[in-house]
């Protein structure tokens, strides 16, 4: 890999780690405050909100300066959103305002992979980039659980001066995932610049979210582009949405209750894990199409798994589901990237394909939730909701064959 690609992936996992961790904390500090419990899932809204109001700007913020030092001042833009949080502000705004911060740093974070590592290792970076994503959530959620641990809070509490006590319990908790905020900051500005320098962008509002619907457009209509966009969009929609089903899947059928369930999502991201590490391994750039088989594959294992009533193979089989997955996204996130790369710039093609993504996320969520308000059972929810998805991959496998490359990698 490149000079600076370790220090990418390191301050990318330091990031992603606080950001799961503050949706702990943040949902304690919630129960604290005696808030309505619908305001917790609406701090996961508002913070995917951002990134699908504010993708015609962020791309070409990320194309304007340099991309190491623009994550670094988006790790400060969530720094003010745990401060927020300490100084008493609507939790919902705190996480709006780290929300925007991550909304401009994935732009920024995927189009400098795209710029310093060649197409030939472009598949390879990605299984780089999405195991530490995946760990970072994984363990950023053990971080936010020992943040919000009684007998934690009251260590940290007594490490604090005098001054700082009182108030709100959770105090020390924030403070710890301002400190790694920070650290990732700090790696952020010892990676190199990548040297890449784009076309100054129109400064004018409207003019950009005009440019970012033509740039959209234009990733949708190229053959590898869309074809690409399009699976990365199920796929990213469909994983957000799994975390709350497998919830609900393991209180209904497996009778688990919640701190155990965890532990089935723990394995979908193990397997996804593995299945990203595969790819980086095995998979080549234009080989990237020939995996599409795996979302039918996908698709076809959550109507299988509904009828599970064994935890021990309920893990083993959930661990498949996110092997699949990995197998999956990681190519085809490789070739959307380059596609992108080719047709756009590093930064304006991360921030369409985030929008697409994150739009998606919503609208399988909102779909979820309507569903469960409506009290469809979660076996015949999930085998209709696998049966979908296997139905849009074969559907995008079949016009994967017939279509024609619009140019050759």
């Amino acid at each position: 890999m490149p000079a600076g690609f370790h220090l990418i992936i390191a301050a990318q996992f330091a990031s992603a780690l606080a950001d799961n961790g503050l949706l702990i904390v943040t949902i304690a500090l919630l129960l604290e405050q005696g808030q309505p419990a619908w305001w917790a899932p609406m701090l996961k809204f508002v913070f995917t909100l951002s990134y699908v109001v504010f993708a015609p700007f962020v791309g070409a913020l990320a194309d304007a300066v340099p991309k190491a030092r623009l994550m670094a001042w988006m790790n400060g833009v969530k720094i003010i959103g745990v401060l927020a949080l300490l100084l008493g502000f609507n939790p919902l705004l705190a996480f709006t305002i780290a929300g925007l911060g991550a909304a401009a740093y994935a732009p920024a974070k995927y189009g400098l992979v795209t710029e310093i590592v060649p197409p030939a290792g472009l598949v390879k970076a990605n299984g780089w980039v999405e195991v530490s994503v995946v760990c970072a959530a994984l363990l950023g959620a053990v971080l936010g659980g020992l943040l919000v641990n009684a007998s934690v809070v009251q260590t940290l509490q007594e490490l604090l001066p005098d001054a700082l006590r009182g108030g709100s319990a959770l105090l020390p908790s924030l403070l710890v995932l301002l400190l790694v905020y920070g650290l990732a900051s700090l790696l952020n500005m010892g990676i190199p610049h990548s040297g890449a320098c784009y076309p100054v962008s129109v400064a004018s509002p409207l003019a950009l979210v005009q440019d970012f619907w033509r740039a959209n457009r234009l990733l949708w209509r190229d053959a590898e582009g869309g074809l690409s966009l399009a699976v990365t969009t199920i796929f990213w929609g469909l994983g957000a949405t799994l975390q709350f089903v497998v919830l609900k899947w393991a209180a209904d059928v497996l009778a688990l209750p919640l701190d155990q369930s965890a532990y089935l999502q723990a394995a979908v991201a193990l397997g996804v894990v593995a299945g990203a590490g595969l790819a980086g391994r095995w998979i080549a750039l234009h080989q990237a199409k020939q995996v599409l088989p795996a979302g039918i594959v996908l698709g076809l294992m959550m109507p299988v798994i509904a009828h599970v009533e064994v935890l021990a193979l309920a893990l083993c089989l959930l661990a498949c589901v996110g092997l699949v997955g990995g197998l999956l996204v990681v190519p085809l996130n490789a070739l959307l990237q380059h596609r992108g790369f080719v047709l756009l710039s590093a930064g304006r093609s991360v921030a369409v394909q985030g929008f697409n993504e994150n739009l998606s996320v919503l609208c399988m969520l909102g779909l979820y939730a309507a569903l469960v308000a409506a009290e469809v059972p979660i076996v015949p929810l999930m085998t209709l909701f696998g049966l979908s998805i296997a139905l849009a991959m074969a559907y995008l496998f079949r016009q994967s064959i017939r279509s024609v490359p619009a140019r050759s990698l």
